[in-house]
């Protein structure tokens, strides 16, 4: 069904005729936290927006899945979209939850090192994040971060004050109302079957329970981890252009003991990850992870035995950690567009000055920190269609 306010509905059947289709200006593909971002930003733009969700509602997949962390921008490539839109978008997150009364919780973290070689690294880690624009990150010598933190084994820390915990489900409520406030429609159970590009607009066909087709001017694929096969769906874009879809699953493990931790918990980064790290709900219950699980398919379960990889990492900062008190929490998946080889990858937000293709917008890879970055993403693809 096409849930709106404001302007007309949309027709549930399929045209006869080219000339009978049924125009809109902006269609978003995913309902996700970063197709809804984008949704508020061009319908208060004053842009006719209708958003199709394969799903029965908002945020169902990866933006239900994942840690709620707002992210302070320490650890991307520096110059990279990852690293600027997660430092605006913070900014940007944390006036958006004062605005509209959105839970959250600027509560701070430590990156812990345990051992003399990992506090060695503290200062490089500092210099990168101010080479991200994160000015804020403390210096603290083990004793004083056992001050904060009196459960806390470590040498020495880095304080970053600026990370925070929201309520995603919350926010992601408050973007749809804005939205709808503005004029836009969703419609859900709609997955888009296939779409082709020519004329100056892109007529697209969507399938589910009740079947339509709709010429748009704009189209905007936030599809999350079905971008790739989206973006292979509309007939004019360069096969050459869409990146390869991977699956790297990410397992969270609760806790039975209540977690004597005030603040987010990180340790030191290895090779290839940031560790296994606690970060708090907004009820202050611990959750540790994720880990990075690559796989070939969905598939949500948590295999409890992963818990015994976890026990020794945490230990190193929470030696008291009792036997027995990890159990299975939940799973995400990263839409990651590079393969397990390759260490690190960015958002990937192709324009028609990439591929060609009048009135397309892709977005690839939007994986951590999409959800801090929304509304500066949002901002970049307003700016893309106001060219």
């Amino acid at each position: 069904m096409i849930a709106k306010r404001g302007r007309r509905r949309f027709p549930r059947q399929i045209p006869r005729s080219e000339a009978d289709m049924d125009k809109v200006d902006c269609v978003v593909i995913g309902a996700g936290v970063i197709g809804l971002s984008i949704a508020r930003r061009l319908a208060q733009a004053g842009r006719e927006v209708i958003v199709l969700e394969a799903t029965e509602g908002i945020g169902t997949i990866t933006s239900s899945r994942n840690s709620e962390v707002i992210h302070a921008g320490i650890y991307y490539r520096a110059g990279s979209l990852m690293a600027k839109m997660c430092v605006s978008g913070k900014r940007a997150l944390y006036q958006y939850c004062r605005d509209h009364g959105i839970p959250h919780r600027n509560c701070g973290k430590l990156i812990v090192a345990t051992t003399p070689s990992e506090t060695e690294k503290l200062q490089s880690i500092r210099a990168h994040a101010e080479a991200n624009g994160v000015d804020d990150l403390q210096l603290l010598t083990g004793e004083a971060a056992r001050a904060l933190e009196p459960a806390l084994n470590c040498d020495a820390a880095l304080l970053s004050p600026s990370t925070g915990i929201i309520d995603s489900h919350a926010y992601m409520l408050a973007l749809r109302g804005d939205a709808e406030e503005a004029g836009a429609a969703y419609a859900f159970h709609t997955p888009l079957l296939r779409a082709r590009a020519g004329g100056g607009r892109i007529e697209i066909e969507a399938g589910g329970h009740a079947p339509m087709t709709l010429a748009c001017n704009l189209l905007v694929n936030t599809a999350g981890l079905s971008a790739p096969a989206v973006a292979r769906s509309i007939e004019g874009m360069p096969v050459g252009m869409i990146p390869c879809a991977y699956l790297a699953k990410g397992n969270y493990f609760s806790c039975s003991a209540r977690a004597p931790f005030s603040r987010l918990i990180y340790p030191v980064p290895e090779p290839g990850g940031l560790g296994v790290h606690l970060t708090l709900d907004m009820a202050g219950q611990a959750r540790f992870g994720p880990d990075v699980e690559w796989v070939e398919s969905i598939d949500y379960a948590v295999d409890p035995a992963r818990a015994e990889r976890f026990y020794p990492a945490i230990r190193r900062y929470w030696p008291t950690l009792p036997d027995g008190a990890l159990m299975p929490s939940y799973s995400g998946m990263r839409p990651k567009i590079v393969p397990p080889a390759v260490a690190t990858q960015d958002f990937l937000i192709q324009g028609p000055a990439d591929h060609g293709v009048a009135g397309l917008i892709n977005l690839f890879g939007i994986e951590s920190p999409g959800l801090t970055s929304s509304l500066a993403i949002a901002d970049h693809v307003g700016a893309l269609v106001e060219l």
